[in-house]
């Protein structure tokens, strides 16, 4: 029996359906499963997505695209097959999209994490026999440290830096990942900036009814006049540009994934390192997938080859690659949208 979602050149397709899943190109019907760049595309003539994701697509791509928000768990019939939205834990929004056709039944997760965020439902498993899912840090290497210690260390660094008069700045995707460390840093540590690029998807969050705390524009001048009392939000572009530059004395760390690994660390030239992901290690990758039961597994993304192999000898699943235009997600993926805004 062929697969009920297969990879074309636009991207992940249902003949059955007609519709495509996070396409690469324009086509006439695209399920969306969250509003980052890499997964949501301008062009297509009809866009499916999660409720909550509905406003983020307008603010990326434009108030005039044609998009229908739906509900978790709701059915959609598309030319006689089933499809349902399911949390996928990675950001506002986001949705495993699961599809439903003569019997078979096959789940594409997009991004997703298993642990909990104050900012979007937390992942939920979804059976099928088919699961399309990433691998980004699928390697051992890759495996998250207790989240309340992470931001316990974010909040120390904040003080640390105001009893020497430095400004922080503390670098994050503008969307998603920089909403979540708003959630849960102590802002009573002092006031909190942000750069345009993040200023921009507040009232989408606010719609959605999650917890942000007070934010104002960044101001340089403002800023300065602090002596270091403040925490500066930014998108990655903003670093080494004249933005940054008139901020006066700052410190600068990067919250992601990929701090775990030094010479990323470096490669960024900031001072600290927090490892905080909006994506499941190695350990998670292997819950969700091992949860949804599914006997054939396509992993994108990332170390798609090493996780599918161990699938292979270790679950004895048919596990394999599936070759995207966004072969290992990068903090860069997000840098022409937020220059946009910036």
């Amino acid at each position: 029996m062929a697969d009920l979602i297969e990879q074309r050149e636009k991207g992940l397709y249902c003949a059955a359906g007609d519709f495509w899943i996070d396409p690469w190109e324009p086509v006439d019907r695209a399920v969306i499963t969250h509003a980052h760049s890499d997964h949501a595309k301008a062009g297509h003539r009809q866009y499916l997505t999660m409720a909550d994701g509905v406003e983020l697509l307008r603010q990326r791509l434009g108030d005039e695209i044609t998009v229908r928000g739906v509900a978790y768990g709701e059915r959609v019939d598309i030319n006689g097959v089933q499809v349902s939205l399911h949390p996928a834990g990675h950001m506002l929004g986001s949705a495993q999209v699961r599809v439903e056709h003569r019997g078979q039944v096959a789940v594409v997760s997009g991004d997703y994490k298993v642990r909990p965020d104050p900012t979007c439902p937390t992942f939920e498993p979804v059976r099928c026999d088919l699961f399309i899912g990433e691998a980004t840090f699928a390697l051992p290497i890759y495996s998250w440290p207790d989240e309340a210690e992470v931001f316990a260390d974010i909040n120390a660094w904040w003080r640390g830096n105001q009893a020497v008069g430095k400004t922080s700045v503390l670098f994050s995707y503008a969307l998603g990942k920089a909403q979540r460390l708003l959630a849960e840093i102590d802002a009573g540590i002092g006031p909190i900036y942000a750069h345009g690029a993040l200023m921009r998807y507040e009232a989408a969050y606010a719609a959605a009814g999650v917890h942000q705390p007070a934010l104002s524009y960044c101001e340089a001048k403002a800023v300065k006049a602090g002596n270091g009392a403040a925490l500066v939000m930014a998108p990655p572009s903003a670093f080494g540009t004249p933005w940054m530059r008139k901020l006066g004395k700052v410190s600068t760390a990067f919250a992601s994934g990929w701090m775990t690994v030094r010479g990323r660390r470096r490669q960024r030239g900031v001072d600290r390192g927090f490892i905080l992901s909006d994506h499941a290690d190695w350990n998670g990758l292997i819950e969700a997938i091992t949860a949804t039961g599914a006997e054939k597994v396509l992993l994108t993304h990332g170390y798609s080859a090493a996780l599918a192999r161990w699938l292979r000898e270790m679950k004895r699943l048919d596990a394999a690659t599936l070759m995207t235009r966004y072969g290992d997600e990068d903090d860069d993926a997000e840098i022409s949208s937020e220059r946009a805004a910036s």
